[in-house]
């Protein structure tokens, strides 16, 4: 590092004015001297939405929670907070800190902090306990990989992130981590999966996003991240609410996430014609109902669970019926319907066709153009009913459409091109200004000497 400070001296020698900022950069130690022409630093870009979809717009500014609902009626957002396993020190750049590419992958770093004010989040409806944790800064590198290969074999989702939104808080999927065991709702994964968002939604915050343990997260609907992408969203700043706009839908949704297998994630509206950019834009309906006797599906009120639907036979290996050891709780009070993922049917497979009847297929998604894909390209959406409430299965099914090759890494290995970086924000020509950066935790507090 002697070198970097070394060069650091001579640059402070001859000019007075200076800026010290911290970033993540994959361990290694990078100046940039913007001065006199010495050294300037340049945003590259490649026209590929993988790389420019990213939301960057607020990354310079320090994540904020609203640690309890009197903070919310206050306005009282923090920088620093501690509650459970989610302890932030200091404060830290929220989102988005780094985009950059290969030829077959794109990297983020992130927080995993959104950028709008988080939170609070309560156990309860009336607002009375407090969720157990906080969020906090995640530290993450996360790749995404640049080209798709879909297979006949498909992959489930797994449990933590399978994606990341494009503010660089983690996607995760539509259960909650616990399953019917024959007894009682145990952690894991089995043949009957709870449903996050029926669930755990009274967790959620504004955003509609909470944490595992200090992991910020999205099960469904991202709506903050959507008002903030201009996606048909209204908020009511008074209230701190989000809610769909009730104006006339004017465009296509943008991207709001990537999926692990390289396949983007669209807000809820799209072209009604798959094939045409100047069809009417509408929202995408899910091909998903709950099964309670209606359009072909078994009531599981009276039948009992004691069946899963033909998607979840394919989507774990499973052949004839459950075994009475498999079925699931009866439907009641402590067990409403719609509890377990599996209490859904896909319509496909009850007579009903894609592309008529419904939008997405048994993944969530369809090929069709986009304004980012002129085209043509497999494309998940979010999902909500005709009232805006979230609609199963939110943003991608139990199963990945294509292969899901990307996820999380510790360090970039490869030789890449820098999109974006937080701290890269200096003007390339100035007559006094140094930008020191370095691998640190955000929102330190640093000092150079000359």
């Amino acid at each position: 590092m002697g070198v970097y400070i070394g060069l650091t001296n001579l640059l402070l020698a001859a000019h007075k004015n200076f800026t010290v900022r911290s970033f993540s950069k994959g361990m290694k130690y990078v100046l940039i001297a913007v001065a006199m022409g010495v050294l300037a630093a340049k945003t590259n870009a490649v026209a590929d939405p993988r790389v420019e979809s990213w939301y960057t717009k607020d990354s310079k500014n320090f994540a904020r929670i609203y640690p309890t609902a009197s903070d919310q009626r206050e306005g009282n957002a923090v920088t620093t907070w501690a509650w459970g396993p989610g302890v932030q020190s200091v404060p830290v750049l929220a989102g988005v800190h780094d985009v950059s590419y290969s030829k077959d992958w794109v990297y983020i770093h992130t927080s995993g902090l959104a950028s709008y004010v988080m939170g609070p989040w309560y156990d309860d409806a009336a607002k009375t306990r407090l969720f157990p944790s906080y969020p906090a800064d995640t530290r993450t590198i996360y790749r995404i990989p640049r080209s798709t290969s879909v297979s006949a074999n498909k992959t489930l989702t797994g449990l933590g992130p399978i994606g990341y939104f494009v503010n660089g808080v983690a996607l995760f999927d539509n259960r909650d981590a616990h399953y019917w065991n024959g007894k009682f709702d145990a952690q894991g994964e089995g043949i009957w999966n709870r449903d996050a968002y029926v669930n755990e939604g009274v967790t959620f915050d504004a955003g509609m996003a909470h944490q595992a343990r200090s992991q910020y997260h999205y099960h469904a609907n991202p709506i903050a991240l959507r008002y903030q992408l201009g996606d048909h969203v209204d908020y009511d700043a008074a209230n701190n609410r989000y809610h769909e706009s009730a104006t006339a839908l004017t465009k296509h949704s943008p991207i709001v996430a990537w999926a692990r297998d390289g396949l983007p994630i669209y807000g809820p509206y799209g072209f009604s014609d798959p094939k045409n950019l100047k069809s009417k834009v509408r929202r995408m309906v899910s091909g998903y109902v709950v099964r309670d006797g209606k359009y072909g599906t078994q009531n599981l009120a009276v039948t009992g669970r004691t069946s899963v639907p033909q998607w979840a036979q394919r989507a774990y290996h499973l052949s004839g019926g459950l075994r009475t050891s498999e079925y699931g709780p009866n439907v009641n009070a402590s067990a409403p319907l719609g509890r377990y993922i599996e209490d859904n049917d896909y319509l496909g497979d009850l007579g009903k066709k894609q592309g008529v009847d419904f939008d997405l297929n048994e993944f969530n998604a369809r090929f069709c153009v986009t304004p980012e894909f002129p085209n043509g390209t497999w494309a998940y959406f979010v999902t909500i009913d005709s009232n805006g409430k979230p609609s199963f299965p939110y943003n991608i099914g139990h199963s990945f459409y294509a292969t899901p090759s990307g996820g999380m890494v510790r360090n970039i290995d490869e030789t890449v091109t820098t999109s974006f970086a937080a701290s890269n924000d200096a003007p390339e020509s100035s007559n006094a200004t140094v930008s020191l950066i370095w691998d640190t935790q955000n929102g330190g507090k640093y000092a150079v000497s000359r």
